[in-house]
């Protein structure tokens, strides 16, 4: 005799939200706009996620960095004669 799994499965259309989350008078998108526009989203790759390991970390290196990019931009071009 087989004992009945204690697991409920939960069928892909069923609603699976919780009784007191009402979004009935939401609007969707609404503040999407905002988010983009303050919003700079990077994917580390993993090869440097140990030395950049969240945000803060990303943002420190690219403060001390910030510098030398800016005085490169300031620079005037220099040709190389042949």
């Amino acid at each position: 005799m087989k004992k009945k799994s204690s697991q409920r499965t939960v069928s892909p259309d069923r609603d699976t939200l919780r009784r007191e989350y009402d979004f009935s008078s939401a609007v969707r998108g609404a503040t999407a706009g905002r988010y983009a526009e303050g919003t700079n989203v990077v994917v580390i790759d993993p090869d440097v996620f140990d030395v950049f390991p969240d945000g803060h970390r990303v943002n420190q290196a690219l403060r001390a960095l910030a510098p030398v990019l800016r005085e490169q931009r300031r620079a005037p071009k220099k040709r190389r004669s042949a």
